[in-house]
Parts: C-alpha cells; structure tokens; sequence
C-alpha cells in the first residue's frame, strides 16, 4: 500500500522537481550512455525506461549522430486518482560526433526493454590491412633500413 502524505517526502519530490533533469523541446535533458568498440564496431547503448519506440528519433547528418527520445505520461482512465507522480517525463538528446573511419551509412539500432542499442560499423577505408611489397632480382641484395 502506499502512503498518501508523508511530509518529508512530498518536500523531497518538489524539491526533485524544482531541480529536474526532466527536459523540453528547447532545453533537453541528457540521457545516460554506454560506449565501446567491439571487433569492427561501435557499439553505444543509451537508456531510455518507460520510453515507447515510437517515441525515439534516431538521425546522422554530416558525422552526427543524434539520439531524441520523450517519456510521455501515460494516460489512465477516467475516474482514476493518481497517489504518487515521481517518474520523470520530458524530452531527452544525446548527440555523439562520429570520426571519420565510421560508416554512417550503416548504422543498425534496435530497442529492448527501455535500452536503445546502436552499432556503427567501422568504415572499410579505416580497417587495417596489409600490403604486400614487390621485389625484382637485384632489388633482392639490397638492405632496407626501417
């Protein structure tokens, strides 16, 4: 069962609230991310609890990636009290600037239970890869220095 007045805690959550991180269109707020490099690619997870796919707007433009998600209040029926409203709802933004040796034109998402996953593949241009050096029968008594 939950408390309906606690005082202590209803000063704690308009406190939260006059300080919040929840964000609006022209100011959003950040979201929490997770990056690392995983053989031939970048792989970044953004949290996003409580946020509908439907919601996330995903785009590159140049070497940008832009990440814009909104929690939504969720809309109860009629006749329903609400006892307790602490989540926080707003528009979040995250932008990561890509290198060069990434391939923006493959970037692959997918989005399972509140966390969105994005894999940027390593551009084929940036991988490594060895050349093989020619050499002619008299080039093969001459020393090379490094």
């Amino acid at each position: 069962m939950l408390m309906r007045t606690d005082p202590l805690r209803e000063f704690d959550r308009l406190a939260q609230q006059a300080f919040s991180s929840a964000g609006t269109w022209s100011r959003p707020a950040a979201m929490p991310m997770d990056a690392w490099r995983h053989g031939d690619e970048f792989v970044v997870e953004f949290d996003l609890p409580g946020v509908d796919p439907s919601a996330v707007e995903l785009s590159v433009e140049r070497n940008t990636l832009t990440v814009r998600a909104e929690r939504r209040p969720t809309h109860h029926e009629d006749g329903t009290e609400t006892i307790a409203s602490e989540r926080p709802l707003g528009v979040y933004s995250r932008q990561l600037f890509l290198g060069d040796s990434l391939d923006t034109d493959n970037i692959g998402a997918s989005y399972d239970a509140g966390v969105l996953t994005v894999r940027i593949p390593v551009a084929e241009k940036a991988k490594p890869r060895t050349i093989s050096i020619q050499s002619s029968p008299a080039a093969d008594h001459k020393a090379i220095n490094v």
